[in-house]
């Protein structure tokens, strides 16, 4: 029997302390909250488990808050259970399993341990090579601190390894911008994978209340823009492929993982928040820990479940496929929806080819000129 790819995310809410900028769902918690935490986890695998069984796994992704802040032993346990529950493709290429890793909860005997117990793509948070912008984040690591890391982890075994970058931030300036991506990119051996992001203020955060107070300093729109194209053509001259608005890969070391979310592929997500999309219906877990955790206890379903309708799949189709730099296929939308793209959003897309914002072949894509206003862009495509 044909089995349908299932990829699955993991959810570790923790972190050391929350960063300025950050909305994500973490907060800090000791050893006795965290090891609780992975009980309710592997729980929650089992629960789901037997709903899978036209399914194997070909990606995994723990992410957070900081998932380096689990012991080995607990890292562990959770994949050797996700392996039990939801069964790994067998095929000559290995799963892909990524972990967030943060500079300052690591050593290089914790990454041994990690690599040994199935993790073999890291992605650590850098963020910016300068002491000063790292302090205005609220990181907690220095710069020296990301090299002692990225050292142990080429010394573990490790060779997909992807650097977070952020641009437009507090007191950035190009000089400083240049510099991060010069010191990433002399790194020895280079990073697989870059993803460089803009910064951006959140509500509820210190930098979204400061922003309100007029405490915050961004640099400029057009200085923001000329820092995307810094780095986007400082990459490329060194042998990155931008795949994706704000990812760019070594050939071959493309994340997985990321593009099925792109390509509208299944996912399960397990723990605190996690989401899912499993045959055009998306799932959230609770965002509240103890009732997370009474729900597993009790064996319930997850909670929100929302049955996306032929126009909204199509919406999203168009919205996360614009992302990609080879963007949506009219075959496989097709495919999907048995009429032509041309049928739903032809209009759109003329209005957008004629303002250059959009190519038009056998895939609809944004141009260079499209990838500076691609929210606007890919808004249109909300019917």
């Amino acid at each position: 029997m044909n089995k349908r790819n299932l990829s699955i995310y993991i959810h570790i809410p923790f972190c050391v302390r929350k960063c300025n900028y950050c909305d994500f769902l973490s907060f800090p918690a000791d050893e006795t909250a965290r090891e609780a935490y992975v009980e309710t986890l592997l729980a929650e695998m089992k629960l789901e488990a037997g709903k899978y069984e036209g399914y194997r796994t070909t990606t995994v992704f723990l992410g957070g808050g900081t998932p380096s802040l689990l012991t080995v032993e607990q890292v562990k346990r959770i994949l050797d259970s996700l392996q039990s529950c939801f069964p790994f493709e067998e095929s000559q290429e290995p799963v892909e399993v990524s972990m967030e890793v943060n500079p300052g909860t690591v050593t290089y005997e914790k990454l041994l341990g990690y690599r040994a117990a199935g993790v073999n793509r890291l992605s650590i948070g850098l963020q910016s090579a300068e002491d000063a912008e790292l302090k205005k984040l609220g990181r907690i690591h220095t710069y020296d601190m990301f090299l002692e890391t990225y050292r142990a982890a080429v010394l573990a075994g490790f060779c997909n390894i992807n650097i977070d970058l952020m641009t437009a931030l507090p007191g950035q300036s190009m000089v400083s911008c240049r510099d991060t991506l010069r010191k990433v990119l002399s790194l020895t051996p280079k990073p697989s994978h870059i993803s460089a992001y803009s910064l951006i203020v959140e509500e509820g955060t210190p930098f979204g209340e400061w922003q309100e107070q007029g405490r915050l300093q961004l640099p400029s729109e057009e200085a923001e823009r000329e820092m995307y194209d810094l780095t986007g053509r400082m990459l490329q001259q060194a042998g990155y492929a931008r795949y994706e608005i704000s990812n760019y890969a070594r050939e071959g070391y493309e994340c997985r993982h990321n593009l099925v979310y792109w390509n509208r592929g299944d996912y399960l997500g397990l723990g605190l928040g996690a989401a899912s999309m499993m045959q055009n219906v998306r799932m959230s877990n609770e965002t509240e820990l103890s009732a997370y955790s009474r729900r597993v206890a009790r064996g319930g379903q997850k909670p929100e479940q929302q049955i996306l309708t032929v126009q909204e799949q199509m919406e999203e189709t168009m919205f996360l496929g614009l992302r990609l730099r080879k963007g949506v296929g009219k075959e496989q939308f097709r495919c999907l929806y048995g009429c032509e793209m041309e049928e739903v959003y032809g209009q759109i897309i003329q209005k957008h080819v004629k303002d250059g914002l959009l190519v038009n072949g056998d895939f609809v894509a944004l141009t260079e000129k499209g990838i500076d206003v691609s929210n606007y862009v890919m808004a249109d495509f909300l019917l």
